[in-house]
């Protein structure tokens, strides 16, 4: 097979249907939300229009239903889009149908007009264009109405059914219309470390605005994907792997009377930054980090920092003392900790959020036995790296 007909076999993969990764009660969770909501509108309607004159629902309200409960996350889909997509598409058709003589001209132009102004209004809705064509070849009836057929039966059809698909969709626990999240800073659970921040929303716009194409996702819920595919690409490589199997195990930890001068003559001599503090069975209690000293050493009217920090860990010698003397009165509670068997993924995501640098492990007990840091996260990729490449 050599050729146009090779081509022409390659290109047959573009006619089959796409993959989709939707269950069974998902399709009749939409199927039974349009049945409901077009006999609805139908019925609503036929009670307060002549059904003998006027039609009391129109067909593109078929194609606003596929729209509203099988896809209620797209773009296309939204009350503004719908409502007012549906409403310019009514006006521009109406205007064509009167002012263009010829049908056939008015129907394209309508449409085309139509298309061209959702775009500048950000209210693309594909019913619509069925909507400025039924204006124009609607029969003599709809003719009839002239600019009444914004109202009724545009307008009113539209209302009742993007009514019935906002009560349907959150009964059933779909959130529409979709709220615009602050995606900055907002991470899926279990988001790999790359993610957490890696994405930004520049990223995508300079993404979507190389790809100059109208896609029906929303830019949110395309990240909200990315992260989730990410997430789940981490789990793969590492799902086997645990907290236990990367921790530091020669942990360094203090308790809660250990005094501040001594608890900071550890941190300096083992250049470290944080220290779990355990009670006398190891349980953690609290963590103590650089940050929660220089944080309580606070500015003052010493010559610089260092010595601010010096005087604020050194005892007071008195019985009595405003100043913190001891590691319990400066350390950070709750501690955020994690089991052994704790899958690493769970802990990069509680290392990168919530301001979490060192995470205590602990054993079946409760027991202090190990502690994960950033440093142990690098040492463990690296060995992946490794593993991969070898």
């Amino acid at each position: 097979m050599t050729g146009v007909p090779r081509r022409v076999w390659a290109a047959r993969h573009g006619f089959l249907p796409n993959q989709q990764h939707v269950n069974g009660q998902e399709r009749l969770r939409a199927a039974f939300g349009a049945l409901l909501g077009l006999f609805t509108t139908a019925l609503l309607g036929r009670l307060f229009v002549d059904a003998a004159a006027l039609p009391w629902i129109i067909a593109p309200m078929g194609a606003s239903a596929v729209l509203l409960f099988a896809v209620p996350a797209s773009p296309l889909a939204q009350p503004w889009a719908m409502l007012g997509g549906n409403l310019l598409a009514a006006v521009i058709g109406v205007a064509c149908a009167r002012g263009i003589p010829e049908p056939m001209m008015a129907a394209a132009v309508a449409v085309s007009a139509a298309i061209g102004l959702m775009f500048v209004l950000r209210c693309i809705h594909p019913p619509a264009g069925a909507v400025a064509l039924t204006a124009v070849v609607g029969g003599p009836a709809i003719e009839g109405l002239g600019f009444g057929f914004v109202i009724y039966p545009v307008l009113i059809n539209s209302v009742c059914l993007l009514t019935l698909a906002v009560l349907y969709n959150r009964a059933t626990g779909r959130e529409y219309p979709q709220r615009k999240a602050v995606i900055a800073g907002a991470e899926p659970a279990g988001a790999a470390p790359s993610s957490l921040g890696g994405l930004a929303t520049e990223d995508l716009d300079a993404v979507l605005d190389e790809y100059n194409q109208v896609l029906d996702v929303s830019r949110e819920d395309l990240r909200d994907l990315f992260l989730r595919a990410e997430a789940h690409a981490y789990r793969r490589r590492f799902g086997s792997v645990s907290c236990a199997d990367v921790m530091t195990r020669a942990v360094i930890s203090v308790e809660y009377g250990t005094l501040l001068e001594e608890a900071w003559e550890v941190m300096q001599r083992h250049q470290i930054k944080a220290l779990p503090v355990v009670d006398r069975a190891r349980r953690v209690v609290g963590m103590m980090t650089r940050a929660d000293l220089m944080r309580r050493a606070g500015p003052g009217g010493y010559r610089g920092f260092d010595e601010r920090l010096r005087r604020f860990v050194r005892r007071s010698g008195r019985t009595h003392s405003d100043k913190a003397e001891v590691v319990g009165q400066v350390m950070s509670t709750p501690v955020q900790t994690a089991e052994e068997l704790t899958p690493l993924i769970d802990v990069i995501a509680l290392l990168g959020g919530a301001g979490h640098s060192h995470i205590p492990i602990v054993d079946h007990e409760g027991r202090l036995s190990g502690i994960v840091t950033p440093r142990d996260l690098i040492a463990e990729l690296y060995r992946g790296r490794l593993a991969v490449t070898a």
